[in-house]
């Protein structure tokens, strides 16, 4: 084979699939987008998602900012040299990186050291399988780690909030599956794709799951009882008004796919992987000889062109939110900012940032909880955001995709840190817990909640890069001193106790309780 065009053939892959969602993926956020009552919170997130997969189409940028754990499933014809495919595949993940289209997303567990090339021990994740064709089918799958931590797996017999007891049965795994969606709530990035492994041991169940998601959206389940628990899934996962972000709303979840493998008498295992909204999965078909692409892979049909739709899908909101949207407000603010500006703020408002911002993310919080802070922070704005960044020949940084990381992480330190250093309002997706929602209240500080995903979006919003400090910590982790101009979010917690995120997981489990009863025998 032509190992320097496989190389190129996989680096168009790796590209494409960070930069393009797939078709069946858009065709599934379009439905979503229908679907949602004008003027709610869930229709401007998702007018800025089908924004955001426009800007990264004409940018050829990352969707999102998380590039997330690369996985390639790669099917060979016998006699192919596997190793020298492992190569040319770290090569191209090289030189990707290299070109701002992934985020060094490579860390040492031990030591916290990121390799900055996405290379590292197991890293990316091959997994070669051979089979009798005479083509290679390789298949990628960046898949981040907001979603990532929502998967979960359930040993039954168990016992599940809102659900009562979930038998080693079918109706126990309908269960199971339903409450994974409850307990994502908006963290994973919602709406969102679910694959679902019945059986097998921990590790297998898992890696099952996973490879329900390489499966197309628009797929029909050949086998009649999953096929009719996708199907119950999808239109009841839809019932529980978690919606997109987690804001509440029409759609929570856009797919469904579930397989089945068999299991030891003792172990009865339901894994669930769950992904984001911005679910990057593509492939292609390779000859075996000249390494060229054959043919693109999750292709099939219309390509829906949110672009083209944008401006008359504006007018029809902007229109539609005036008629029937609750009254909030909007604020622009402006760092230093003040206490009185904070305790102003409620639950609905909607921010527009100007100036000043500072990342941090697990690793600056942690530093922050045990040193002096590098930069004064009173009245300060923190972004839990790990963006990707590309330096010119000039040595001057710019930020090519900054959208918001899942916050819930940082639960731990964050009450403690807006105190110590008088820090007024954080940005990050999916909200916090109760101990930042009693520090909000006591300090005088607010959440702010960006879209997840949308990391052109965010990227357009950050005008310069003042700074970087900590950067012994990787790209990611970085403190990055960022100037912003119209930089739009919505307050989610309050300094008055208030917290959106708190309510719609209250009113979600009581939706969810209504699917207690037995529905498959």
């Amino acid at each position: 084979m032509n190992i320097e065009k496989f190389q190129e053939s996989m680096y168009s892959l790796i590209v494409e699939t960070s930069t393009n969602l797939p078709k069946d993926v858009r065709r599934a956020i379009k439905q979503a987008k229908q679907l949602e009552n004008a003027g709610t919170r869930s229709a401007m997130s998702l007018s800025t998602i089908t924004e955001n997969i426009t800007m990264a189409d004409d940018n050829v940028s990352p969707i999102c900012q998380d590039t997330g754990l690369p996985t390639f499933k790669i099917k060979t014809p016998v006699g192919v040299n596997q190793l020298e495919i492992k190569s040319a595949i770290k090569n191209a993940m090289v030189l990707a990186t290299k070109a701002g289209k992934l985020r060094p997303n490579a860390v040492d567990s031990l030591t916290g050291d990121n390799s900055g090339d996405n290379l590292g021990e197991g890293l990316p994740v091959m997994k070669f399988e051979q089979w009798e064709k005479d083509y290679i089918d390789v298949r990628l799958i960046l898949k981040g780690g907001g979603c990532e931590n929502k998967n979960i797996q359930y040993s039954l017999p168990c016992e599940l909030e809102g659900l009562g007891k979930a038998g080693r049965d079918l109706d126990g795994i309908r269960k199971c599956i339903l409450h994974s969606v409850y307990q994502a709530q908006g963290q994973g990035c919602s709406a969102g794709f679910i694959g679902v492994g019945i059986g097998g041991d921990r590790s297998s169940g898992y890696d099952l799951a996973k490879q329900q998601l390489f499966r197309s959206n628009e797929d029909v389940n050949p086998h009649e009882d999953l096929r009719k628990l996708e199907e119950y899934i999808i239109k009841n996962a839809n019932e529980l008004g978690i919606g997109t972000m987690g804001f509440g709303g029409e759609t929570t979840l856009l797919g469904c796919k579930i397989g089945v493998m068999h299991r030891i008498p003792a172990s009865f295992f339901v894994s669930v992987a769950y992904n984001c909204w911005a679910f990057r999965r593509l492939g292609v078909t390779i000859h075996p000889e000249t390494g060229e692409i054959n043919e693109w892979l999750y292709q099939e049909g219309e390509k829906i062109d949110f672009g083209a739709e944008r401006e008359t899908a504006d007018i029809e909101s902007a229109a539609a939110a005036e008629a029937e949207a609750p009254a909030s407000r909007e604020v622009v603010l402006t760092a230093p900012i003040t206490e009185e500006q904070i305790r102003e703020l409620k639950v609905g408002d909607v921010v527009h940032i100007n100036g000043m911002m500072y990342t941090g993310r697990d690793a600056i919080h942690k530093y922050l909880s045990e040193h002096d802070s590098p930069v004064d922070l009173n009245g300060q704005i923190i972004y839990h955001c790990g963006p990707v960044m590309l330096k010119d020949q000039e040595g001057k940084w710019h930020v090519k995709a900054a959208g918001p990381t899942t916050s819930i992480r940082e639960e731990p330190y964050q009450g403690d840190i807006m105190k110590r250093f008088g820090i007024r309002a954080v940005i990050g997706k999916g909200g916090m817990g109760p101990k930042t929602l009693a520090a909000l209240q006591e300090h005088g500080g607010v959440y702010l909640n960006a879209i997840g995903g949308a990391a052109q979006y965010y990227a357009d919003c950050i005008k310069s890069v003042e700074g970087v400090d900590l950067t012994q910590f990787g790209i990611p982790e970085a403190m990055w001193h960022l100037k912003a101009e119209g930089f739009t979010a919505v307050v989610t917690m309050d300094s008055h106790g208030n917290s959106l995120h708190k309510d719609v997981q209250q009113s979600s489990l009581e939706k969810l309780s209504q699917f207690k009863e037995p529905v498959f025998k």
